[in-house]
Formats: structure tokens, sequence, C-alpha cells
């Protein structure tokens, strides 16, 4: 059975009222899993990162994740809630804060964004916490694979493991374009890491990347939804409306039947050929792409300034010790340089710089005395 994830993510402004309509709307229209986010601005992006257009003006995109900040009464409340419908709770942390605070409230699920793939210390703190529980209560985890190479998610499987994770082929892109999908990529990641996989779809259409990933051998789809897109969430724009969501999953279910019945290969190809008569099937062959595993062009610039690196976070002096307290491991984004990669955060602590750094700086190795 396939599992359909509604993404509410922020969508609920912190209002537990309109989390609840979103829940709501999520388990009417035949979603198995709701999922949100756990913000805190500081473990995402350093205040200088920039600035986000809103329909009220520019505002700096830090000042807008801090509006985004809930407590863990809320999303406690929104488990029991999403539970008392029938559904699944997940969420997303997006740092060893959030990581420990969701798994101290039991979720269904554990979902890691494709920004956070690279995060090691945050995926270490989640490795060991399922190390610690007994095989029948260990939480399963969704790993999102946007804007990432085949590299990254063999490191991000190394710290995880296999056992209980499913895989999400992304493009980090809102919102993505169906061309670049390249389902294949389904087919090859399970049958390369030997794990379930499916989509985390940016696209605008409920339809034709749903489907097409289930006819490729996806098993869960991840999809926002939001009770308009002219309201002021921040994934608004790119979500699905109710309506849109329960035609998303009914196909889907639709085309998981057919799979069933026909057997994968004449399953894929009835599909195609269904969807090509909406679609046509120069796009159709397009979205089933070759099945290797690249950047999309969509997402090519958003490499290196979308996932994590690690970053300065006050001015320091040539000469200074680097603690643990100097460096964030943060999303580059809007203006900022670059870092280098997480996996080199004990590296670069206790070290010595060898030039004066300035605040919210990539940290690069040559600022270092060797």
């Amino acid at each position: 059975m396939i599992n359909i994830i509604a993404e509410i993510g922020t969508s609920h402004e912190g209002s537990f009222e309109k989390a609840k309509l979103l829940i709501d709307a999520a388990a009417d229209s035949g979603a198995d899993t709701v999922k949100f986010q756990w913000v805190y601005a500081d473990e995402i992006l350093h205040p200088n990162t920039g600035f986000v257009k809103l329909p009220t003006g520019n505002i700096p995109l830090y000042e807008r994740f801090k509006q985004l900040e809930c407590s863990v009464d809320f999303y406690k409340d929104c488990l029991d809630y999403v539970h008392s419908k029938g559904c699944k709770f997940c969420c997303s942390p997006f740092g060893i804060r959030s990581m420990k605070e969701l798994l101290n409230i039991k979720p269904d699920y554990v979902k890691v964004a494709s920004p956070e793939l690279n995060h090691y210390p945050m995926l270490k703190v989640l490795a060991d916490y399922r190390k610690n529980q007994k095989e029948e209560e260990k939480v399963p985890v969704i790993l999102s694979s946007g804007v990432s190479n085949i590299s990254d998610i063999e490191k991000a499987l190394e710290i995880v493991g296999t056992d209980g994770v499913s895989l999400l082929h992304c493009i980090t892109s809102y919102p993505a374009p169906e061309e670049e999908y390249n389902l294949k990529v389904i087919t090859n990641l399970k049958a390369v890491f030997g794990v379930e996989a499916g989509v985390s779809d940016h696209s605008l259409d409920p339809i034709l990347v749903p489907a097409l990933s289930v006819a490729c051998g996806g098993t869960v789809i991840e999809k926002h939804i939001t009770l308009s897109r002219k309201t002021g969430g921040l994934d608004d724009p790119v979500a699905l409306e109710p309506e849109q969501f329960a035609m998303m999953v009914h196909v889907a279910h639709q085309t998981e039947a057919a799979i069933r019945h026909y057997g994968a290969e004449l399953g894929l190809q009835k599909a195609m050929e269904q969807l090509s008569e909406q679609f046509g099937k120069e796009k159709v062959l397009a979205v089933i792409g070759d099945g290797i595993k690249r950047l999309a062009p969509a997402e090519l610039a958003n490499y290196e300034r979308t996932n994590r690196s690690l970053h300065f976070m006050k001015n320091m002096k040539a000469g200074d010790v680097v603690t643990e307290k100097d460096i964030g491991i943060l999303r580059t984004e809007k203006v900022l340089s670059v870092g280098v990669s997480p996996e080199l955060y004990d590296l670069v602590v206790g070290k010595k710089l060898a030039r004066d750094v300035e605040d919210g700086a990539g940290v690069r190795l040559e600022d270092f005395l060797n």
C-alpha cells in the first residue's frame, strides 16, 4: 500500500485552529499521513542570510522563519488531533534541538528534508535514538533526496541505516518542472539501496508526477496541501487545495491497482499510455526520464546554497580559537558565502584562525592555521 503524505508544513501559520482545519482537509481528502515542520529559525538560517519577497514587501528571511516557530505543546496537540482523525503524524526537524523535541513526542515518522540530508550531527542524533529503541518500536524515517547527488544519499544512509528507512526522490525547486522529474530514479533507488522509495512532489499538477511515481514503483507520495493557494503560508503557492489533493489520492490508488493487476512492467506501460492521452507522449517520457540520479536543471543553482554548510556565528580575529558556539550548520540561502561541508565540523572546532572572519561567512579551510 502506498503512503500518501499531506504536507501541511507551516501553512497553519502558528494557529492550532487553522492546523485542525488543514488536518481535517488532509484526512477527508484521503491522506494516510499528515506532516508538519518543526521550525526554529536559528537552526536553519543565519540572521544575515537575505530577504524574502512577500505581498507586504521584503522582510529578512530569518524573521520570516522566526514567525513560524511554535511551542512543543502545539506539535503535541497536532499529533493528538492527527491520530484522532485516523492518520499518522510525521514531522521534519531542522536541527538537533528540534530533532530531540520531536523524538520526545513519539512521531509515527521522522522526515528529513532535502536540505538537511547532509546535516550529519542531526542525523547522528536520530541514528542513536533508533539504536536504543526496541526493534518493533523503531521510528520509521523518510529521507528526501532533492538537491543531492548519489554520494550524498550514501553518506546519509551510512549514518541512519536502511532498516525502516524510505527515500523520496525530489526536485528542490518551487514549483518544480514536471519534465525534469526523472521518475525512473525511484526504481533505481529501490534497487541500489534496498529501501522503499517514492516522490516528494513540488510540481503544480495533481496527477502527472504522482501517478507516474506509483507506476515507477513508488510507495510514498508527499505533496503540500493548503486550504487555498491564495493564503499566506510559505509553501501555499505550490500546494494542492483539498479538491485537487483528493483527485491526486484517487489517481494514485487507481495506478496502484493497475500495477497490482498487470504487474510492474505492463502496469507502467498502461499508465504511460493513459497519461499520454491527457498530457502528450513526449511530456510523459520526459517525466519518466532515464533513471540516472543527478541534479535537475531547476535545482542546480540551489546546490550548496540550500543544503547545509558551516558558517561563522560572530566576527572573529586572527589567532582566535574556534569553539562549537562559533560555528553554525546552516543553509546558506540568499547572500552569504558558502562554507565547507558539515562533515568537517569536528575538524574545524578547536582550530586557530589564520585571518579575521565575518559573522555569517561560510567557513573555509584556508581560514585556519595548519
